[in-house]
């Protein structure tokens, strides 16, 4: 907004030139989404107690978890509105990818937050049916994948790491494989999110590696250098990724242990959402698995815990999943699970950048 209102006067006013810079505007996003997260976050917090939005523990979880039961949850609402804000402030609202990533964020998030409603709501503390939540999911990102298959300059080439010459074309394929991404994505975020600050952190690494891909991808010459798929107008994805960042580090502040907010599934899936979506359009889809690492192996410990117990009869792999129970349960600290995820992902975001020159 501020781009198409200050921009047009830079020929008056010289100093207005530095808005047609995607750079600066992605460094403003993501201090404007910090601040209002960082200035609202006490009043949300407030509302939610005295609103009684407050965390259900499961009895089958961590004993230790108990503690936590109380802390105010539906937190992710304070991300959303500071991605939002800053994200119409300082991108080109102009631009299609800005607003089917917009589409993808908020539209995962209204799903978390009937979830998160009726978990609260109902005496049973049981939200949506996972096939009513997994239906939903999977309508939006199917649409989402129509309207870029639309695009005229949308491709549905996929992109491998490592690989130059590998880029397989889906053509209307690529609509399913564009939803199983994004749907995908929402769900392991979900499920990361069972520690004080585990999902936000690797969130937030995530989002600066994308932010990379981003500006990349959007830029002709740079992406003509790398041989890496040019997709035009997606460089001002790398200003929604830079509130993604500003808005994930304003949320830490509160959500950093001992938590005093919870994000609830109206954070997780749409913050899952909007990795996914990034990672689609900017034909980065595959490298995901190895940015968002530590979600996949989180997701992939929950399918191998569930079929081998059914399979088994009874028997586990983990002593709890998702993964981070498991260590949990054999006696690290909470903080100390937390901060060795947080190292894996940073290490699994460098090996992936590094896939930028390695082709």
């Amino acid at each position: 907004m501020l781009y198409l209102l200050l921009y047009p006067l830079h020929t008056s006013f010289s100093i207005l030139n530095v808005f047609r810079y995607i750079t600066f505007r992605t460094i403003y996003a993501s201090l404007t989404a910090f601040l209002i997260c960082f200035i609202l976050g006490p009043w949300v917090i407030k509302q939610l107690s005295a609103l009684q939005v407050r965390q259900f523990i499961r009895d089958e979880g961590p004993k230790s978890h108990q503690a936590k039961a109380g802390t105010p949850t539906m937190g992710g609402v304070l991300i959303l509105v500071s991605l939002v804000i800053s994200t119409l402030l300082w991108g080109n609202i102009t631009n299609f990818y800005v607003w089917t990533v917009l589409l993808v964020t908020v539209g995962f998030g209204l799903i978390g937050f009937v979830d998160d409603y009726l978990m609260l709501s109902r005496k049973k503390n049981m939200g949506l049916t996972a096939r009513r939540k997994f239906l939903l999911q999977t309508l939006l990102a199917l649409a989402v994948g129509y309207l870029l298959y639309l695009h005229p300059d949308f491709s549905t080439r996929v992109t491998v790491p490592f690989f130059k010459n590998l880029s397989p074309d889906l053509g209307i394929g690529y609509i399913f494989f564009a939803t199983f991404v994004i749907v995908g994505t929402s769900n392991a975020v979900n499920l990361t999110d069972g520690l004080d600050g585990l999902a936000i952190g690797p969130m937030i690494i995530a989002s600066v590696t994308y932010m990379v891909f981003a500006y990349v991808a959007g830029h002709v010459k740079i992406a003509d250098y790398l041989q890496l798929h040019y997709v035009a107008g997606s460089g001002e994805l790398t200003v929604f990724c830079g509130a993604l960042v500003g808005a994930g580090l304003g949320f830490l502040w509160f959500n950093a242990y001992p938590a005093q907010v919870f994000m609830g599934d109206v954070g997780s899936l749409s913050l899952g959402g909007a990795l996914g979506s990034v990672a689609v359009i900017t034909k980065q889809e595959v490298l995901l698995a190895l940015v968002g690492g530590l979600f996949v192996i989180e997701a992939l410990s929950v399918i191998f815990q569930v079929s081998y117990y059914k399979m088994t009869h009874g028997r586990r792999i983990f002593r709890m999943a998702p993964l981070h129970h498991h260590f949990e349960l054999k006696g690290w600290p909470e903080p100390k699970v937390i901060v060795r995820f947080w190292i894996i992902a940073v290490a699994l975001a460098l090996v992936a950048i590094s896939t930028l020159k390695l082709r």
